[in-house]
């Protein structure tokens, strides 16, 4: 932080912004050390984490992270800044430094399982799984009902190609949170990888039923019945899913969706099909306006 920042938050927090010191005439300046309260520099330092948590409500990230970044110099002992900072950091896909952040929250306080779970998935977004699961699964041993936690776990076993507790893992968050159809399509995900397209399907269709807006089970089961020869049924599905969100033609979005090798090569084939290349097309040359938003 600039000397004129760190001067501005002073005087904000010394009541002294907005008046005018006057000098006394006709005496000589005499130095005085300014007594500051670290108990009101601390709450202006939360104070302006509140501010962060605010912009971030109106996804002004930008603005929200320095103010968190002011907000750790002002109140360094206390976790809430760093983990908030450490957050937004990784909004920005700044990770080491949200890592670091993140770490910082952990020694002040280090039974605290909310900062392990967005630990846990900031390693993730490294690929560094093996302290992804680490930190999850201590998270879990404090709180273990946290179904966004399970999910995450179960998606770090899954790139371990640990199947069958990946599969555990989103059957608790699914337990947790009936609605949360990420976790029944991310069986399904796993079990076309072991062979199990049958019910990986049938995982993808109770998606569905969960989303009707949900693309991507629905492209998921329209990969899986061409491949297994169902040309119509799965080219109109196919076309559908599309139509909710075109995001999933992408190969590197299926990537990071965490669709496996062998349903990204029947997609590949699928999605090379003229009719569906003629869909993407359709949808490219569509007037925003008319477009679904995804």
């Amino acid at each position: 932080m600039s000397n004129r920042n760190l001067f501005v938050c002073l005087l904000i927090t010394l009541g002294l912004w907005g008046t005018t010191i006057k000098s006394v005439q006709g005496q000589a300046l005499v130095p005085h050390i300014l007594q500051l309260d670290s108990a009101q520099l601390e709450q202006t330092g939360l104070s302006l984490a509140e501010e962060a948590l605010q912009l971030v409500r109106f996804q002004q990230f930008e603005l929200a992270l320095s103010r968190a970044e002011l907000a750790t110099e002002l109140a360094p002992n206390n976790q809430r800044t760093w983990t908030l900072l450490g957050s937004l950091y990784i909004q920005a896909e700044e990770l080491e430094e949200g890592i670091a952040a993140l770490k910082q929250a952990q020694e002040l306080d280090p039974s605290n399982p909310d900062i392990r779970f967005v630990l846990g998935r900031a390693y993730f977004q490294t690929s560094d799984y093996k302290n992804a699961i680490n930190q999850l699964r201590k998270g879990l041993k404090s709180k273990p009902e946290n179904p966004g936690a399970l999910f995450d776990l179960g998606n770090a076993y899954y790139k371990r190609g640990k199947f069958k507790r990946a599969i555990a893992q989103y059957e608790q968050a699914y337990e947790l949170e009936e609605n949360l159809w990420p976790a029944i399509n991310n069986i399904g995900l796993v079990q076309y990888e072991m062979g199990k397209v049958d019910d990986a399907i049938a995982n993808w269709r109770q998606a569905v039923s969960i989303d009707s807006k949900a693309a991507e089970p629905l492209l998921a089961i329209a990969v899986a019945l061409y491949a297994q020869g169902d040309k119509q049924q799965s080219l109109a599905m196919g076309e559908e899913a599309l139509r909710l969100d075109s995001r999933y033609a992408d190969i590197d979005y299926l990537d990071e969706h965490l669709w496996g090798e062998r349903l990204i090569e029947d997609a590949k084939r699928f999605l090379a099909t003229p009719r569906i290349q003629e869909t993407l097309a359709q949808i490219e040359d569509l007037p925003p306006s008319t477009q679904v938003s995804p």
